[in-house]
């Protein structure tokens, strides 16, 4: 695999906004920052999460989103989208769900990160660009986008590139986690590999549990 382009790093404190009726505390409307950003295990520099029972934590450190999408959004929403539209951290290029296997590690700039799930889009999304049905749409189309966990902390620039050091052969890809997701949720042997992968997040390691106990029961 090519290097992969980095076109912009954002973040974001929360910030209230309006959600019908309710107000609500999100950090999704990240921006883009210049120079060099410590990554930590946690995040990066100047981004937190508001919620973090869903969002945040070592699994979830760092969202990814290929920008190769954004022409197919935007010409779905019929609207121009800036980076960091879909309050991914890292806006990326050249890559795409198919591309990302679970457990992929990366270094960027000084710092290294592994795959460990897809992004799962969730309200405020569809509140941050006016689209009721976006997390929906997401999830049919399968651009996700996905989550680092930090191995290995430092800073980290838009400048630098993602580039691919280790991959296990017998994982599988963003995408086809996605398709047992929310597709072929009846896939015995698709969830028995998924569980294999000691890369997998907390959070999908235990859906996919869940769901085989119950698909088994």
């Amino acid at each position: 695999m090519n290097d992969i382009a980095i076109l912009s790093i954002n973040v974001r404190t929360p910030q209230d906004f309006t959600y019908g009726e309710k107000t609500l505390l999100s950090a999704i409307d990240k921006k883009p920052v210049l120079g060099k950003v410590f990554l930590s295990t946690q995040n990066f520099e100047g981004d937190q999460q508001a919620d973090l029972n869903f969002h945040g934590g070592p699994d979830k450190a760092v969202c990814v989103y290929s920008h190769d999408h954004y022409s197919f959004w935007e010409s779905v929403l019929d609207t121009k989208l800036e980076v960091g539209a879909f309050g991914e951290n890292l806006t990326v290029k050249g890559i795409t769900e198919e591309d990302i296997f679970i457990g992929d590690v990366f270094e960027l700039g000084v710092a290294v990160v592994q795959v460990t799930q897809p992004r799962q889009p969730c309200f405020k999304l569809a509140t941050k660009l006016n689209q009721p049905k976006l997390p929906l749409m997401v999830q049919h189309t399968g651009y996700t986008g996905f989550y680092f966990r930090v191995l290995q902390e430092g800073y980290v620039s838009s400048e630098d590139s993602l580039k691919l050091v280790e991959r296990n052969q017998e994982s599988v890809s963003i995408s086809y986690a996605n398709k047992l997701k929310y597709k072929d949720k009846t896939n015995l042997d698709g969830m028995k590999k998924m569980l294999s992968l000691a890369e997998l997040s907390k959070d999908w390691t235990e859906t996919f549990s869940n769901r085989l106990k119950e698909l088994e029961t």
